[in-house]
C-alpha cells in the first residue's frame, strides 16, 4: 500500500473524527484521535493508533514492507464503520438530557419539601 494510499485513509478518518465527535483541534489524524481520547472504545483507539503508527512506518522505505495492507483496510474498515455509527445530534441531545434530568429531580424535590412544609405549618 502506498503512502498516498494510507494517507488518504488517515484524512478520511481525521474528517470522520471531526465531523462525528466534533473534534476541531489537531490537523492530522493522530492528533485528533488523542483528542477523541475517552470518546472511542477501547478497541477502535487502538485501531486508531495502529493506522497513525502505520503512516508512519510508511515514510520509512526499510519499514515499510513490514505493513500488511489486509491488516491496514480491515483496521481503517472497522474504525470508519464505528465512526458512522456515531450520531453528533444524539450525542448533543444525551449531553442536554445529562444536565437537565438532575436539574429537574432537584426542583421536584425542593417543590415537594416546600409544599410539605408550607402544609406543615398550616398555610395550606
Amino acid at each position: 500500500m502506498a503512502a498516498k494510499d494510507i494517507s488518504q485513509i488517515n484524512a478520511e478518518l481525521a474528517e470522520l473524527l471531526k465531523e462525528r465527535l466534533r473534534i476541531k483541534r489537531g490537523t492530522t489524524f493522530a492528533q485528533k484521535l488523542k483528542i477523541a481520547g475517552r470518546l472511542l472504545p477501547r478497541r477502535i483507539r487502538r485501531d486508531g493508533a495502529f493506522l497513525a503508527q502505520t503512516e508512519e512506518r510508511v515514510q520509512n522505505p526499510r519499514l515499510r514492507g513490514q505493513i500488511d495492507n489486509a491488516e491496514v483496510a480491515k483496521v481503517a474498515k472497522r474504525l470508519r464503520s464505528h465512526l458512522m455509527q456515531i450520531d453528533p445530534k444524539d450525542r448533543l441531545w444525551g449531553l442536554f438530557v445529562s444536565i437537565a434530568a438532575p436539574l429537574a429531580f432537584n426542583f421536584l424535590v425542593i417543590a415537594g419539601l416546600l409544599i410539605a412544609y408550607l402544609r406543615w405549618q398550616g398555610h395550606i
